[in-house]
């Protein structure tokens, strides 16, 4: 680590907040002579490399400058009356919770600028694209960094807009439908959880995150925070998605381009759950000890629906589409993350963490390759992949087929692998619940979510077997393209990354575990 004062830190993540915002902007005007390449499309694609680059870079140092040492404390803060008469403020910062968060959120942005300067997506203006991906960036980032509520709403807001274009105008069959239930699901969701916010702010006079962590629901009465974490947890349980809210996701990601379905799995899909944590379980304790046991059940539910979807799709005939069994696997993989969550303890909150950086790279991962199949055959149906002239990737794409069973084992869990960790410390979570919850009941979650682990085993290696196994390449029928360099680049970074995670799993809990104890035990501070 290296010693960078306060003030440089300070700068650095108003900068992360700030800067995709303003490279939006400048991707739609036009390129300066000197800039512009081979084509003004070029030009607008290299734009959103660079930008997306520098803000990596920037995560980067700020990680570095982080005090790894006190990684309950907020760092970087950053704390400026913006509307006085409501007293909502500017208010950044980042802790041990939050930086993974937003390092995640930076890298998988970047490697989907990089991948789609070299494969655009089809459709609409790259300039249009462009300035949709940083404004995508940046209400992700910001969800991570503000600490007010009115805040933490807006930027939790600022995302559906432009992914729901980036679906509408640049997905595939379906896309607008796809979009319009995305967006209508997401919103009714928000509006319930915007409610919440404002019950709590208006009863407890503030709406800074710090003090009312700090306070701990002190300031709050029972009915007042079952309420508020009822009308807050629907927004959230919406966008993580938990069963059975979960309808519009499928139908996104079929439809989304390769990067849409990389940055919705990836990264919106933890804001969710890092609002539970950031929010629900500091400042309202009492209302999530409340409903924790209902939360759990419909966690325990979703991790069985999910890998019963996936496996419904696998079969033979049954017309499965990859991506759609990729996202039916989210229902599962976050049913995890919300049961650690549900539990409580530190040990399930830091596994709901650790789950929830897992399944960002290894998920992210998966949508590049099922993308990259697509783009090869034209399609993403199972039937069609593994038929008698289908993939068989082992010995026609032989590194394509070795990254995708590499997925697919971390996808379920091999220990040694990132995916291991989160699920395995839920379900230990769930063995010993906090004080007070029905150890009977989460016995049984946990059982339920140890069957979702078998069943998410079978299914992947069905997929495996049927798309990489089969037989040589037809005499008369074209070489099929193995990984490219650009693939190879924006790949690497998440391979290396699950494995780094699944060998050394402190480099994570130890960011996490200090600011969840103190955020349990009454604040972030």
């Amino acid at each position: 680590m290296i010693d960078i004062s306060e003030s440089v830190m300070q700068f650095l993540l108003a900068f992360i907040v700030a800067a995709p915002l303003l490279g939006a902007a400048a991707a739609l005007l036009p390129a300066p002579p000197g800039l512009k390449g081979k084509s003004p499309e070029q030009a607008v694609l290299r734009h959103g490399v660079t930008v997306t680059g520098v803000i990596l870079l920037a995560a980067l140092v700020l990680t570095l400058g982080f005090d790894h040492d006190d990684p309950s404390r907020m760092q970087a803060t950053t704390d400026i009356s913006w509307i006085r008469a409501l007293d909502v403020r500017i208010h950044l910062g980042v802790d041990g919770i939050s930086l993974p968060l937003l390092v995640l959120t930076a890298l998988l942005t970047f490697l989907c600028a990089l991948y789609s300067y070299f494969k655009p997506p089809a459709g609409p203006s790259p300039k249009a694209f462009v300035a949709l991906l940083l404004l995508l960036e940046a209400g992700t980032l910001a969800t991570f960094a503000v600490l007010d509520l009115v805040l933490f709403f807006l930027a939790f807001e600022t995302v559906l807009v432009p992914m729901y274009f980036l679906i509408a105008r640049w997905g595939g069959e379906g896309r607008r439908a796809a979009a319009g239930k995305f967006i209508l699901y997401t919103l009714l969701g928000s509006v319930v959880m915007l409610l919440g916010l404002l019950l709590i702010g208006i009863k407890a006079g503030t709406f800074d995150m710090v003090a009312l962590a700090t306070d701990n629901g002190r300031g709050l009465t029972t009915s007042v925070q079952v309420t508020a974490v009822l009308a807050i947890g629907l927004g959230l349980a919406v966008k993580t998605p938990m069963w059975p809210l979960h309808s519009w996701l499928p139908d996104a990601h079929t439809a989304a381009p390769t990067v849409g379905s990389v940055l919705l799995a990836g990264v919106l899909l933890k804001m969710g759950t890092y609002g539970f944590v950031r929010i629900a379980l500091p400042i309202a304790p009492d209302g999530m000890h409340t409903l924790a046991p209902y939360l759990a059940a419909f966690a325990a539910a979703g991790i069985v629906y999910g890998s019963l979807a996936c496996l419904a799709l696998t079969r033979p005939g049954a017309k499965g589409d990859l991506k759609r069994l990729i996202a039916y696997s989210s229902v599962g993989h976050m049913g995890f993350v919300l049961l650690g969550i549900a539990t409580l303890t530190p040990t399930g909150v830091n596994g709901a963490l650790f789950a929830n950086i897992a399944h960002g790279l290894i998920t992210g991962l998966l949508f590049f390759l099922v993308g990259a199949l697509k783009d090869r055959y034209g399609t993403a149906d199972l039937d069609t992949l593994a038929g008698a002239t289908g993939a068989a990737l082992y010995g026609r794409a032989p590194r394509l087929g070795a990254l995708l069973a590499f997925a697919a084992v971390a996808s379920l869990g091999l220990p040694g692998l990132a995916g291991f960790w989160g699920e395995m410390l839920a379900l230990f979570a769930a063995f010993d619940p906090a004080e007070g919850l029905n150890r009977t009941a989460y016995l049984v979650f946990m059982a339920l979510g140890g069957l979702g682990t078998l069943l998410t085993a079978a299914y992947l290696l069905i997929v495996v077997r049927r798309v990489c196994m089969g037989g040589p390449r037809p005499a008369g029928e074209p070489e099929l393209a193995d990984v490219q360099p650009y693939e190879l680049a924006a790949w690497t970074p998440l391979v290396a990354l699950t494995v780094l995670a699944g060998l050394w799993p402190a480099v994570l809990l130890g960011l996490t575990d200090p600011a969840v104890q103190q955020l349990l035990a009454g604040g972030t501070q």
